[in-house]
């Protein structure tokens, strides 16, 4: 006997996860069906680019986050997404499939071909912009060709184009069904099993859209005010710890953009912006330039003499380099799945132009190990550091860790907070502890390369040995 299909609208969230100014949801809660809510984790499709470890534990936090909102009817699969969707298909009538865009190049070929299944099924595929303020496709120099350097992006290109829309109320009502034969939560097996490893590091965080809200606000509260040069100082309340949760979509870039301007002024705010506008750049240079992922963008940097060198590649991973700055960011990621901005631009410069270990060997260790791990930020941000990028640091630029730390942790709180056996030094010494006298290390508890390791390349000498290897680029054309 033939049985009625439900009529449902299906509801796709994927790097969007919340009820707020969420496009797909919005247009879904207006077509007058029932809403069936979905979130498909498809590593098969992603291949390498499948979430990291820290991502994964943030993902099982915020969908648990987003089922509660929905009233427990969130319906969660593993699996390739287009078997997953046409399967839903033929078990319910359904009217359109809803959903916000994203950006990266495996999901774009993906989605496209859904989309295309989907029309020939007589299904609408409906999508939206709920992650950027600017589409890519939406701003362009006058020749048409995209922009490869950030300033004239943002400040002619984008201000050029139309503002950032206000961002969408939560539709008054849902009217929500579930797939009774989708997995719970559980199923996807986000969490670590042995040890549990991430209780230590969720501990500071609040993941989900209560928790975003909550985080915007507190940023605007606190550390907007200074924000342009309180940024540079990890110990300061300065930065917006925000990426997390923009990465995820537990908050849209419109609502952080416009709840910012609805109270900043002055230079803080135009810094602030500046700083979305930075993420918005990433998310171009992906989807004008998608090989930035795993290819040197400047070809000429083919040609660099990378160092296959495992071990001094595990003392960076490890926070056991040697360099109390380097370590303390290590280790600050290692344990909270973040590091402060500024710290990640002096860890990646040690990375790629003391150690000269390829800036690729950084991004893959980034993403296993950020909460906020995002392929176009983490692609777009290493090729800067490694001057191989679009709009990158020139290959002199070479941060050296004693003055970083120095000026920007002078106090010596970020440092002593992660490699805790180094907290009785002075701060005279505490940037460098290999200069320090015998008598003060001695009184300090600290012994180089027993309690503390010696630095594993020498500053200087790396330094130039860097330098050398980048004037070697100079005698191929520019790409």
């Amino acid at each position: 006997m033939n049985m009625t299909k439900t009529a449902v609208s299906i509801v796709w969230f994927r790097q969007d996860l919340r009820l707020g100014d969420n496009p797909a949801l919005t247009e879904a809660a207006e077509s007058g069906r029932k809403i069936l809510p979905i979130y498909i984790l498809d590593d098969k499709n992603a291949g390498p680019w499948k979430l990291g470890a820290a991502k994964r534990v943030w993902l099982h936090h915020s969908l648990q986050s987003l089922s509660q909102s929905l009233d427990g009817k969130l319906s969660v699969y593993c699996g390739e997404a287009e078997d997953i969707l046409q399967s839903l298909c033929e078990q319910y009538d359904v009217e359109g499939v809803y959903w916000n865009r994203c950006y990266e190049p495996w999901r774009i070929k993906r989605d496209t071909m859904i989309k295309e299944q989907l029309d020939e099924a007589g299904i609408d595929a409906l999508s939206f912009n709920g992650s950027l303020l600017w589409e890519p496709w939406e701003v362009s120099k006058p020749d048409g060709t995209p922009y490869r350097v950030f300033s004239p992006f943002y400040y002619r290109g984008c201000n050029a184009a139309a503002p950032p829309r206000q961002p969408l109320p939560v539709p008054e009502a849902l009217d929500l069904t579930q797939d009774s034969d989708a997995g719970g939560l559980d199923s996807l097996k986000l969490l670590p099993v042995d040890p549990r490893w991430d209780e230590a590091m969720m501990d500071a965080w609040a993941p989900g859209e209560e928790g975003a809200l909550e985080r915007v606000n507190d940023f605007i509260d606190e550390g907007l005010n200074g924000y342009k040069a309180g940024r540079d100082f990890p110990t300061k309340p300065n930065t917006s710890r925000l990426s997390p949760y923009l990465q995820t979509g537990e908050i849209s870039p419109n609502t952080v953009w416009h709840a910012a301007r609805d109270v900043g002024e002055g230079t803080d705010l135009k810094h602030f912006c500046s700083e979305l506008g930075w993420r918005e750049f990433s998310y171009y240079l992906l989807y004008h330039f998608p090989t930035i992922t795993h290819e040197n963008h400047q070809q000429k940097f083919d040609h660099f003499p990378w160092h296959d060198d495992p071990e001094g590649l595990t003392a960076w991973q490890r926070g056991q380099t040697g360099v109390p700055i380097i370590d303390a960011g290590m280790r600050q990621l290692y344990q909270t799945g973040y590091m402060h901005n500024r710290i990640r631009m002096v860890v990646g410069s040690f990375l790629v132009k003391n150690l000269m270990i390829d800036w690729r060997d950084g991004e893959k260790w980034f993403w296993e190990t950020l909460v906020d791990a995002d392929l176009a930020s983490n692609s777009a941000s290493w090729q800067w550091v490694a001057g191989s990028g679009a709009d990158a640091a020139p290959y002199f630029r070479i941060f050296n860790p004693v003055s970083q730390a120095q000026k920007f942790d002078k106090q010596g709180g970020y440092i002593r907070e992660y490699v805790p056996e180094l907290a009785a030094l002075p701060d005279k010494h505490l940037a460098a502890p290999w200069e320090a006298p015998e008598d003060v290390l001695k009184e300090a508890g600290i012994v180089l390369g027993g309690t503390y390791p010696q630095p594993v390349v020498n500053l200087k000498t790396s330094r130039q040995q860097a330098l050398d290897a980048f004037s070697t680029l100079k005698q191929y054309n520019k790409s």
